[in-house]
């Protein structure tokens, strides 16, 4: 039988800033500073999109911790509480025979010690490498996709080889081995009919029973992964752009470059741009921007929104949204303006120099039915 390790990320680490949560029960924040800034998540930014949650990226030292409950030393000894989900999780676990442990996470050294479980034997060029027939699996309970996020980065750290050391068992296409597959576990039920979260767009189980059989009983689905230059990834996208108070796109100039296909050299005014492996952003206040993602086809899709002025017959000015997509290896954003904001997997940022995200086919995976 498995060892199950059922991982929740703690005060420190959570990405709920803008509340906390469903029942107060998800306290804390983190901002980072420089140009992958983790807000605390208000309503605004992302072109009027609502934001789910921001800052699970990390909270590494200088770190500060935001949200109404990080200074209520009552709240954060509730949020230090296993969730009822997790409670519940670990009850269906155990009736099947596992042997579970619930860890709460407050750093990235403690969520790296989790991760260290998933390690198969040591290799000859003394690497870090995953063990592709280990009996320890885990479950990462995610009270929104930031969280996800932060804990899949740290397992591309832990297992990405430096450039230097490639081993030669690499895949072509790969900067990392094939990662081990992870269990979701969503806090908040609620989110899959107010915002789809990535369980929701890949049709995950929710339910803690239902998750604990896909865990034991079901098989690995491997998921396509985007990495970039600043040193994170992201699993669903990444939209680029903002509105002003009133929710009037803010535009902005940028190249937009998919492998060899030019979306906007420059001089367009972008209303929004969508990075995207999976669904989360495939539209915008009604506009269409994605065709089709697909967190599985091994390409990354883009899509630039560019407004477009036309005269009707009687010479009155109307403005058309023209969209231009391209799909490909990866993308290349180079922005003219100072600073960009966008939203990465719901954590809030400003780009204000050249990014680039590239797609590594079926890097990670996780347990379903």
């Amino acid at each position: 039988m498995y060892d199950v390790v059922l991982l929740t990320l703690g005060s420190e680490r959570d990405a709920s800033g803008g509340g906390c949560g469903s029942g107060g029960a998800c306290c804390g924040g983190a901002t980072e500073t420089g140009a992958d800034k983790a807000g605390a998540g208000t309503d605004k930014a992302g072109a009027g999109t609502d934001k789910a949650g921001a800052g699970a990226d990390k909270a590494g030292p200088g770190a500060e911790q935001t949200g109404p409950c990080a200074d209520d030393t009552k709240a954060e000894e509730r949020c230090e509480t296993p969730r009822v989900p997790v409670l519940a999780c670990a009850d269906a676990l155990t009736a099947r025979g596992a042997r579970v442990e619930t860890v709460t996470a407050r750093s990235d050294a403690e969520v790296d010690e989790v991760l260290a479980r998933l390690d198969g034997p040591p290799r000859a060029d003394g690497l870090a490498w995953p063990d592709p027939d280990s009996k320890t699996r885990l479950i990462v309970a995610t009270a929104n996709d930031a969280q996800l996020r932060a804990v899949l980065r740290r397992l591309v750290r832990r297992y990405a080889p430096p450039p230097s050391r490639r081993p030669e068992d690499l895949a072509g296409n790969r900067t990392v081995p094939d990662l081990p597959p992870v269990g979701v576990l969503p806090l908040d039920p609620a989110r899959s009919r107010t915002h789809r979260d990535l369980a929701a767009q890949l049709g995950l189980p929710r339910d803690p029973a239902a998750v604990a059989a896909a865990v034991l009983d079901g098989s690995a689905r491997r998921l396509d992964l985007l990495r970039n230059d600043g040193g994170s990834v992201t699993l669903d996208g990444a939209l680029l752009g903002a509105a002003d108070d009133a929710g009037r796109p803010l535009h902005w100039r940028g190249r937009v470059e998919v492998d060899d296909t030019v979306l906007s050299d420059g001089e367009d005014p972008i209303m929004a741009c969508a990075v995207g492996n999976a669904g989360g952003y495939a539209s915008l206040d009604g506009l269409p921007l994605l065709a089709a993602p697909d967190p599985a086809d091994g390409v990354v899709e883009v899509a630039v929104a560019v407004p477009v002025v036309t005269r009707s017959a009687l010479g009155r000015k109307k403005i058309r949204f023209e969209v231009r997509r391209a799909r490909g290896r990866a993308v290349a954003v180079v922005p003219r303006d100072a600073k960009v904001p966008f939203l990465d997997d719901g954590v809030e940022g400003e780009l204000s120099r050249k990014r680039s995200w590239w797609i590594e086919p079926s890097a990670w995976a996780v347990w379903t039915n």
